[in-house]
């Protein structure tokens, strides 16, 4: 999983070809230090056909507000670069990813 930053955020995912999942976290964000596994298993799963990343929120506060980042856990899909779908909160379920990923391959 590439762990994403306000600098590389623009390369690695709105640059990017294809899809791509970002998991917006924070430090002091329990539900996303709980989803954190699922998200490694998915990852094990579909990582050869979607890219990976993850963008902690707390180091990137302008950059999250910019890409519309209202609460934690989001879980967000995009495709050349642009946002086509997002989980957040109690949505960002294990299976409601796994089948919002499912939709885009």
């Amino acid at each position: 999983m590439i762990s994403v930053d306000k600098d590389t955020f623009e390369s690695e995912v709105l640059q990017a070809e294809g899809y791509v999942l970002v998991d917006y976290w924070s430090d002091g964000c329990e539900p996303c230090k709980a989803l954190m596994p699922d998200i490694m298993e998915l990852k094990e799963q579909y990582g050869d056909k979607i890219k990976f990343t993850k963008l902690n929120t707390t180091q990137a506060r302008r950059l999250a507000i910019k890409e519309k980042v209202l609460g934690l856990p989001t879980i967000a899909i995009y495709n050349n670069g642009a946002k086509v779908d997002e989980l957040t909160k109690d949505d960002a379920t294990r299976t409601n990813i796994e089948s919002m990923i499912k939709k885009y391959l």
